[in-house]
């Protein structure tokens, strides 16, 4: 209606005055509800033409959406185990800070995992201090075996000797009984030795290993008795906690609720363009928005990421061929806008409704200088026109809080 009204000053106006004032014709006279068209014909084709081109040439350089929303990342409260909820500590709708616990599940078989593997750690110890006892014992077996081979030996030596200097004082029966005790007696030093190295290894390797793995199972299970309480990943409110103590909850089907981080959705908008404007919208383009939650207020932004791909053209493995016909919609030109200046989405609530307008600019083209006239004439009127279309976004944020709470019976 805006660029109708300000056409018709350019194109109508003057055909009027034209015609009651050169012509001498007057409304009620010469013009009336029927002759109007005739008389003002040259007015009104080049008002709807230079209407129409000047919609064109706003909206294509100057892109507009409704499509626009304060899109917030929202964190679900999931255990990493089915149980039942045996304590909460925080209320339906409450504030709760890093690391600060919301739920416990019952832990009773968590709690017997962890009493189970400090047992065994308390038995590995115990059985360290026998191995060491026996590690002892062995020694001293060691000893008494090296004693007795010592003893076997030199009476054998004593015995051959004698039987050296006259054979009729010891019997050969006697040296080979000798030969035998020596031999069973080295057997004996070697079992103690092996009987010490068994020892050994079992004090320094096996019961280590044994006391590690232990640990290690004290670990994992004092980490599973841990997840039992469910905490705050980040600063944030809990919302939509309805679970109570006894409910089951599970990881893959029930929630216990929603976490909002805090600053979630004030930091950006996301908005939806059309296709057409693919090709103009550019990241830095200066936009502004004004959102229902927070009216009569234009918020200054600035075009910070435009997605490289449109939603609707996505494709995911499935047993059916895709079919292009089942895209009922051309999918939107996703953008992210950001406040031009700190705090500028203050008052905002995450999830607000917004509209949004974009704006092109081609003040640097202009000012390098090196365009034709009529290529500079169309730049600085595209640039212009941009006016037309801010207006058009005070306007309704001038019309939307009426819009809503009268028309809409809000």
């Amino acid at each position: 209606m805006l660029e109708l009204m300000l056409c018709s000053m350019l194109t109508v106006l003057p055909d009027y005055l034209y015609r009651r004032y050169g012509q001498g014709k007057r409304f009620g006279h010469e013009i009336t509800l029927y002759s109007v068209w005739y008389e003002l014909r040259w007015g009104i084709t080049t008002c709807l033409m230079l209407t129409v081109s000047l919609i064109t040439i706003i909206f294509y350089n100057h892109p507009a959406t409704t499509n626009v929303t304060a899109y917030f990342r929202t964190v679900s409260i999931l255990p990493e185990t089915i149980g039942r909820v045996a304590e909460i500590h925080v209320g339906v709708s409450d504030h709760v800070a890093k690391g600060q616990p919301i739920l416990r599940l019952d832990d009773s078989s968590q709690r017997a995992a962890v009493e189970t593997a400090r047992r065994r750690i308390v038995e590995t110890d115990a059985a360290m201090l026998v191995a060491r006892t026996d590690l002892a014992v062995a020694e001293g077996q060691i000893v008494q075996a090296a004693e007795s081979l010592q003893q076997a030996r030199d009476e054998l030596a004593t015995k051959q000797e004698l039987l050296a200097r006259n054979a009729d004082v010891v019997t050969r029966r006697e040296i080979e009984r000798l030969q035998n005790v020596v031999d069973g007696r080295e057997g004996a030093l070697v079992a103690a030795n092996a009987a010490r190295d068994g020892a050994v290894a079992r004090l320094e390797q096996l019961l280590p290993a044994q006391k590690a793995s232990a640990e290690a199972a004290l670990a994992e299970a004092e980490t599973a008795l841990s997840k039992t309480v469910i905490r705050a990943g980040v600063d944030g409110r809990v919302e939509q906690f309805a679970v109570r103590v006894g409910d089951l909850v599970n990881p893959m089907i029930r929630s216990a609720g929603l976490l909002i981080p805090d600053g979630a959705g004030r930091e950006r908008l996301v908005a939806g363009f059309g296709q057409i404007e693919a090709q103009v919208m550019k990241v830095g383009m200066v936009a502004e928005a004004t959102c229902i939650s927070k009216p009569f207020a234009i918020i200054p932004m600035v075009v910070t990421e435009v997605q490289q791909f449109i939603a609707a053209g996505q494709v995911r493995a499935t047993e059916q061929l895709l079919d292009a016909q089942q895209v009922q919609q051309p999918g939107t030109l996703t953008v992210t806008l950001e406040p031009l200046y700190e705090g500028g989405l203050d008052g905002v609530p995450p999830g607000s409704s917004c509209i949004a307008n974009a704006y092109s600019s081609n003040h640097d083209r202009l000012a390098a200088g090196g365009l034709g006239i009529v290529t500079a004439f169309y730049l600085h009127m595209v640039d212009t026109v941009a006016l037309v279309h801010a207006l058009l976004l005070r306007l309704q944020a001038l019309i939307l809080p009426i819009q809503t709470l009268v028309f809409g019976g809000h």
